[in-house]
């Protein structure tokens, strides 16, 4: 069984900077959420999942609406 970390790194490409406050969730391709966590000041969001994930296909989700939201920012992408 192989090992796996799941991480992200989240750029606020309107700002030039690291997006930090984005909630992400780690969903299996079925669509069932296996974790979630929130991106941190140099926007990492680190150790997402169970320590050891199958081989497959799985899928990040970001809430960029709610991001850009609470900036009162404008987005074509929610």
């Amino acid at each position: 069984m192989a090992v796996s970390h799941v991480t992200t790194h989240v750029l606020d490409n309107s700002s030039g900077r690291p997006a930090a406050g984005v909630a992400v969730v780690l969903e299996s391709a079925a669509g069932s959420r296996l974790a979630a966590a929130v991106t941190d000041a140099d926007g990492r969001a680190a150790g997402l999942g169970p320590e050891r994930l199958e081989p497959g296909d799985y899928r990040l989700v970001f809430a960029t609406g709610d991001y850009f939201a609470a900036r009162g920012q404008g987005t074509f992408f929610p």
